[in-house]
């Protein structure tokens, strides 16, 4: 039998969420910006604001599952395309996109659905996309102690789109680059152009 290894992951709020209080607060909010919710289309719309703004902070808990790396692989992992939603910190408008996860592997490889639950994980909070973008990288660095990680994330931030500039369409490129995949040209070029992202990147 395949031996494998599974670290449980939560999430690390360590306040509870208190939906009452959230909606109290986001009716006195609405109040001061001179937005009457006495209407029928309103009235429940305080309660709706805590509770869209609950599920985007709080990330399901998931066991990353390592498996041995029998087959001695050590090609690059990719999974393209991980949807990322996320909250701008600065303006608590959302960001969405797509990131690009990869790993060379050395003693043990991971359940590819993970690469997508580290990117859930990290993006259900305030953010900023460089910190995010790094932060998966370090956490499956740690984790899974390969010979190198790659992550892209592709984002559109509705405070850029919507308000401020307005430059709808725009959208912002982070990358963090570990180990052999920022150390060795070719494996970065690699990286790059199987993510679809950079110079020689595949359609």
């Amino acid at each position: 039998m395949q031996s494998h290894s599974a670290l449980r992951v939560v999430g690390d709020h360590p306040d509870a969420i208190d939906l009452e209080e959230a909606e109290r607060a986001a009716a006195r909010f609405l109040k001061a910006l001179g937005i009457s919710t006495h209407t029928d289309g309103l009235q429940n719309t305080p309660r709706r604001m805590a509770q869209a703004y609950a599920e985007l902070f709080t990330a399901a808990p998931f066991d990353l599952t390592t498996f041995p790396n029998d087959e001695r692989y050590d090609e690059l992992v990719l999974a393209r395309g991980i949807p990322v939603r996320s909250v701008c910190e600065h303006h608590l408008l959302p960001f969405v996109g797509v990131a690009h996860v990869g790993y060379l592997p050395r003693e043990r490889i991971l359940g590819l659905s993970k690469l997508a639950r580290v990117v859930g994980h990290f993006a259900a909070r305030p953010q900023v996309q460089e910190r995010l973008t790094k932060q998966v990288a370090g956490w499956l660095e740690q984790s899974l102690a390969p010979a190198g990680v790659g992550v892209v994330i592709e984002a559109e931030h509705t405070c850029m789109t919507v308000r401020g500039v307005r430059a709808a369409g725009s959208t912002t490129v982070t990358s963090a680059l570990l180990g052999t995949l920022r150390a060795d040209a070719r494996s970065r070029q690699e990286f790059f152009a199987l993510a679809g992202t950079g110079p020689g990147a595949r359609s």
